[in-house]
């Protein structure tokens, strides 16, 4: 069991610290962040700035240290799902094309829904302290309806950028 644990804390913590780094990465330029939400013609640019850095870390984190997990695994797949449809569907598939594909996205959704069938492991912070949520079989549905319903009050694309 000790092997199972270990593998499950192997996936939280290389997710996790990848889409904390995203965001302290974001968060080091805010302009930069709001400029690049602006040219994927997102609404109120500044706030979708904010609110993927706060996202990306406080997510990234509580993956990471297995904290509230269920949440934490649809917070990042909803942010996987904008960020396949707002910037990588249009590419292709392969992370090597220019301006990368979806592959990468798509890799960690595949991950949050391995640990959402899982649950966090007893080596998480949720076991620690007895937090069970009874939502992990949830977590990669609402990631994709948030995503969904983000996309729909946020993402102004040109008419050409929706065609089937």
């Amino acid at each position: 069991m000790d092997n199972i644990n270990a593998a499950l804390m192997v996936l939280r913590i290389s997710v996790g610290v990848s889409m904390a780094y995203h965001g302290f990465n974001k968060a080091k330029s805010v302009r930069g962040t709001t400029a690049w939400f602006s040219s994927l013609v997102m609404k109120w640019p500044k706030l979708q700035a904010y609110a993927a850095i706060a996202t990306e870390i406080a997510g990234g984190l509580g993956l990471a240290f297995g904290l509230m997990t269920p949440l934490c695994l649809a917070a990042v797949v909803a942010l996987m799902v904008v960020a396949i449809i707002t910037v990588h569907r249009s590419v292709g598939y392969f992370i090597f094309l220019p301006n990368g594909g979806w592959e990468y996205c798509a890799s960690i959704i595949a991950v949050c829904a391995a640990l959402s069938l899982t649950g966090p492991g007893a080596w998480s912070l949720d076991d620690a302290i007895g937090l069970n949520l009874a939502l992990n079989h949830w977590a990669v549905p609402a990631g994709i309806v948030a995503a969904v319903c983000h996309l729909a009050l946020c993402w102004r694309p040109p008419s050409s950028a929706v065609t089937p």
